[in-house]
């Protein structure tokens, strides 16, 4: 019985009025609104941020020293999964002389160091909401996803990389404590570049590597064990990849194989907007400090590619500080 009727059927009874009082009671009831249409993101992020890591490295260059990091990242979250992509726009300072101006041979010296763009996207699919199920939700278990995503980078060095790469898994998703997460990924991973040192030996210079396999995981840690005065989060990743070949298509058969690469930040973040504005302003202003260490990078082996020996250009150990903002 809906509404309208039950209410119609009670006054009647009540009153003993008659039938044209009822048909005045209907004119007078007013319409049932529409439903409001869902939102199509229940999640939609973005965020800037400006960092500066303190010693940082490139590989085959000696010594470390400053990059400044500018970054965008988008966040959001839809019926069916997630969407992540962030692109990292990196200036060396001049400890890294290495843009065109020092190409090998040269004598030229005090070049502005060089730039990198480095993008990165990756997308999930949440199997329960694909079943409509919860069979995929058990203890700290929330879901068990899909993965898919690709990197892309550009540098204006002599080396001249244009690293392209694929990545397709099965992504585990765990609840944490304070409403946290946990997401890791085993998946397979497949990359592509450039590099201008394997001409002409590799007359394009073109790489295509091994595919290969690849853990990569996320989290995030709200530390609500402390005063509400003080938002602190915990959160970074941890990413493996496994060895891919030398790439350099067969044309140099004995060059020094890629080996298994790590890279990791952890990174503590203080929640200003939600100090100053409440919960409704939450993580509108971060200041952050973070630790990156990045180990065989871009896959190079530290002991045993002449890239990196002599010079640890090839494992990254950094500070870096920075601030956020998002919109």
């Amino acid at each position: 019985m809906t509404i309208l009727k039950a209410s119609l059927a009670a006054g009647l009874f009540a009153a003993g009025l008659g039938s044209a009082l009822a048909a005045d009671l209907t004119k007078k009831a007013p319409a049932a609104p529409a439903p409001a249409a869902a939102p199509f993101f229940f999640v939609n992020d973005n965020t800037v941020s400006l960092s500066y890591q303190f010693k940082a490295t490139d590989p085959g260059v000696k010594g470390d020293g400053g990059k400044t990091v500018l970054n965008f990242t988008h966040f959001d979250v839809w019926a069916y999964g997630t969407n992540f992509f962030t692109v990292d726009v990196l200036k060396s300072g001049k400890w890294d002389p290495s843009n065109p101006c020092a190409a090998p041979g040269s004598t030229t010296t005090g070049c502005a160091g060089s730039t990198e763009i480095y993008g990165l996207f990756r997308s999930s699919f949440g199997l329960n909401q694909i079943l409509g199920t919860k069979t995929f939700s058990m203890g700290p278990l929330s879901n068990v996803s899909l993965l898919v995503g690709g990197d892309a980078n550009t540098q204006n060095i002599y080396l001249a990389p244009a690293k392209r790469d694929v990545i397709a898994g099965v992504q585990f998703n765990f609840d944490l404590p304070y409403r946290g997460h946990l997401n890791i990924a085993p998946a397979y991973y497949k990359e592509w570049g450039h590099n201008a040192y394997l001409v002409p030996t590799v007359p394009d210079g073109n790489t295509d590597f091994d595919g290969t396999w690849a853990v990569e995981t996320n989290y995030s840690l709200p530390l609500g064990f402390l005063p509400e005065a003080v938002p602190l989060t915990l959160s970074g990743f941890a990413n493996f990849y496994g060895p891919k070949g030398n790439g350099t298509r067969g044309y140099i058969p004995t060059a020094t194989k890629r080996a298994t690469e790590f890279n990791s930040e952890q990174k503590l973040s203080l929640d200003l907007g939600r100090m100053v504005g409440g919960p409704s302003k939450a993580h509108l202003f971060d200041v952050w400090v973070a630790y990156r260490y990045w180990q065989n990078k871009f896959g190079l082996d530290h002991a045993k590619d002449g890239t990196c020996i002599g010079n640890s250009s090839c494992i990254e150990k950094t500070l870096a500080s920075g601030v956020s903002v998002k919109f």
